[in-house]
């Protein structure tokens, strides 16, 4: 029987991700007393593989319920019980937004300062999120996109990556991305913008990618890059990363950035990595300045 116990911080989409295991044939309970699970895991094997697959969310809702959850577990593993957790997580300022969004409370924000009880939120679930076997950082991530992630678990029974990689282009002239773990500078490589049937178009078009990779410069660091990634992403897992943000840019973020960023991120995809991957400032001053 697969038994999963789905929490993390409030706002970071357990909502949506009891619905999609609902969607996968899952019993799903939201918000059961911690105390109460293994009882429920108990009448659960009794139906005699009449319900395979539960998920339960448990969360800080349950107030002072929650802190039985470490003995229901205890509970769980006496009686020869097999289980998994799921955490789910997102930055701060995230969650802020989307409790701005959805003009909800914190439940833990009695002051109405959410920051304040995030913070607080979180070091009550630091223990638990050490016992979780899956761990999904949800700040860029679409419905579709964790939906394909919760079946990539769930359903496929692939391998989790628990390290979401989000590759970004971005112009320097516009600032590094503030929130970039890696920076790569690729102003190195022949530049479109100085091609007069080029400059105005952008490196998602194949007359600019084909330009920018027909230099061995470009190909070099392809090769390089992707090599440094597959040794450093399972290091990052081992470690307890959750989010890795890569930062590629040349001057005005229109040409190389994106071409360079595009071929990245389907290298890692094709590796079995969960990739995303933004442009950031690939409209901007499309005029032409952008370029230089």
């Amino acid at each position: 029987m697969n038994f999963v116990i789905v929490t993390g911080l409030s706002g970071a989409g357990k909502s949506q991700t009891i619905r999609f295991l609902e969607d996968f044939g899952y019993f799903c309970i939201d918000n059961l007393p911690p105390a109460l699970i293994p009882k429920f895991a108990e009448i659960c094997y009794q139906t005699g593989g009449k319900i395979e697959k539960i998920a339960i969310v448990v969360d800080i809702r349950g107030r002072e319920f929650f802190n039985d959850l470490f003995m229901a577990l205890k509970s769980l593993q006496s009686m020869g019980y097999n289980y998994e957790i799921l955490f789910l997580e997102a930055k701060d300022e995230i969650l802020v937004k989307r409790y701005k969004e959805t003009r909800r409370n914190h439940p833990l924000a009695h002051d109405g300062n959410i920051f304040e009880a995030i913070r607080k939120e979180r070091l009550k679930l630091n223990e638990v999120k050490k016992q979780a076997k899956h761990i999904i950082d949800t700040s860029d991530l679409l419905p579709r996109q964790l939906r394909e992630e919760l079946e990539r678990i769930f359903v496929s029974g692939e391998n989790f990556e628990s390290l979401v990689i989000s590759v970004q282009s971005f112009g320097f002239k516009y600032g590094i991305p503030i929130d970039a773990d890696i920076v790569f500078d690729v102003r190195f490589l022949p530049n479109p913008y100085y091609i007069e049937e080029l400059k105005r178009f952008s490196g998602l078009e194949e007359n600019i990618r084909e330009y920018v990779l027909s230099s061995t410069e470009a190909k070099e660091f392809l090769e390089k890059v992707t090599d440094l990634f597959e040794f450093l992403i399972p290091n990052y897992i081992k470690e307890g990363k959750s989010r890795l943000v890569i930062a590629i840019g040349c001057t005005g973020g229109r040409h190389r950035s994106v071409v360079l960023a595009s071929e990245v991120y389907k290298r890692l995809k094709d590796n079995g990595h969960t990739v995303l991957i933004n442009h950031r400032d690939i409209s901007k001053d499309v005029s032409g300045e952008v370029g230089k």
